[in-house]
């Protein structure tokens, strides 16, 4: 049954592809973006030319702070759907331009839930991250952990809208599914994540910065796992119809239609392990800058994936290996055009 989907952060990574996948499977998509600078506004233009070839995308560039904006397009789009992906990335941009996050991931989330409560949607999804878990040192991450200390203020407003969204699915009855990301990587990337940055520097001959002396892991998420499982999610809209026995893995709130979900695999990587799939791919070495741990950084990510196959069935299962292959060959094809213009 075809579907009407309200995605914020379309021209993004993670927007851009999930936006594609629903379009695919035959639904409608209003997608809402800033087309901010943060990085190279050219890849932002590609994602949106993509979906424009879908009859059934229709675009709408303003701010996440312009609450007559947001509210006039979703108005129309009359979405079965609300998923908000938009915000402003990136952990250590945060320690410079903290203004930033504070507009978007606070001001421009609490204008989605104002909307959410007006328009009455079947149910509201938002991405948070798996960076609110700090330097847990219990592995893996569940979402049961205590999220309390934030390493850096991405995080911090990550968790505060978190806490906003429980607020309102308890006041306003709002179904509310908030998801936990964890690295997430593919084709189409951003060219501030690790890969992107990796391969760019060794086609270029340029060296690559190896933060944490290379000892850090990350639990390595591919984009095409990632909206499979955000597809799947969107189904299961939280209730005590779907309540999960388990109080170890369960989130649902006992006084809000409202659930956190981690996306990840459980399988977490260390970066030297990280840079030597990059080397495979590419078929060279990379010359190597090994630096200390930067401020905000955290030594490793570990999802647990117990809830979401619980809710879903579905745990990612992409290998790093296929992943790694599958952005070099992208990359291959875009690097051309994005270097046209920045």
């Amino acid at each position: 049954m075809s579907m009407r989907y309200f995605i914020t952060g379309t021209a993004g990574f993670i927007g851009f592809h999930l936006a594609r996948r629903l379009l695919q499977d035959g639904h409608e998509v209003t997608g809402f973006d800033g087309m901010t600078h943060y990085y190279n506004i050219k890849l932002k233009h590609m994602r949106n030319a993509a979906l424009a070839q879908f009859p059934a995308f229709t675009p709408v560039t303003a701010m996440l702070e312009d609450r007559a904006a947001l509210e006039q397009a979703v108005t129309a789009a009359r979405p079965d759907v609300m998923i908000h992906l938009a915000a402003q990335a990136g952990v250590r941009y945060s320690n410079e331009n903290p203004e930033a996050y504070l507009n978007s991931n606070l001001i421009g989330s609490w204008n989605i839930l104002e909307i959410a409560r007006k328009s009455g949607v079947a149910h509201l999804m938002l991405a948070s991250t798996s960076s609110i878990y700090g330097a847990n040192p219990t592995v893996p991450f569940h979402e049961t952990d205590r999220a309390d200390e934030p390493l850096t203020f991405y995080a911090a407003t990550k968790k505060s809208m978190e806490l906003m969204a429980h607020s309102y699915a308890h006041l306003h009855k709002i179904p509310t599914t908030a998801f936990r990301f964890f690295t997430v990587y593919g084709p189409w990337g951003r060219p501030d994540m690790a890969l992107f940055k990796f391969v760019k520097n060794m086609l270029e001959g340029q060296p690559i910065e190896i933060y944490g002396e290379g000892k850090m892991s990350r639990d390595f998420t591919y984009i095409d796992d990632l909206v499979e499982a955000v597809v799947r999610l969107s189904a299961v809209v939280p209730g005590e119809s779907n309540r999960i026995a388990s109080e170890k893995v369960e989130t649902l709130s006992h006084q809000a239609p409202f659930r956190i979900v981690n996306i990840g695999g459980g399988q977490p990587i260390s970066l030297l392990d990280f840079v030597e799939t990059v080397e495979k791919a590419l078929g060279q070495p990379a010359r190597r800058v090994m630096l200390p741990m930067q401020q905000g950084d955290v030594p490793r990510t570990y999802a647990s994936p117990d809830l979401l196959r619980a809710l879903t069935g579905y745990t990612p299962e992409t290998s790093l290996e296929q992943g790694v292959a599958a952005f070099v060959e992208w990359y291959l094809e875009a690097r051309r055009e994005l270097d046209t213009a920045a």
